[in-house]
């Protein structure tokens, strides 16, 4: 299963992202075969509103079943849900922290938006 991580950067040290729908990107790790690449996500950081969608869109394409992130709203939450994504969220860990949380189980997934939307 490939899995998305919200970051800056593409690097494991890279701090996570707490924004889903304006991350700089998405750190993508296929957790099979351990490659991973970096999908940038500049066109969606300067939208007035849809942020959240489109990331949500972006990722689907990326063929992930699962994002990491610091928080969701609504609509990319319910984007997210509709395309057979799950979510997790986590706090203060770099890209390889979350991905080792994943592996190990130790990540719960999300049962709800955390934010409202626009935040």
């Amino acid at each position: 299963m490939k899995i998305a991580i919200t970051t800056e950067k593409a690097s494991l040290d890279s701090p996570l992202d707490p924004r889903f729908g304006r991350a700089a990107g998405f750190f993508v790790h296929d957790m099979d075969t351990g490659e991973s690449t970096f999908a940038a996500n500049a066109q969606n950081l300067s939208l007035p509103q849809g942020a959240g969608i489109q990331s949500a869109q972006t990722v689907a394409g990326l063929g992930v079943g699962a994002v990491i992130t610091g928080h969701v709203g609504p609509k990319a939450f319910s984007a997210l849900q509709r395309g057979g994504i799950a979510i997790y969220l986590a706090q203060d860990v770099t890209v390889g922290q979350a991905i080792e949380a994943f592996r190990a189980g130790t990540l719960t997934p999300a049962g709800a938006a955390d934010k409202d939307g626009h935040w």
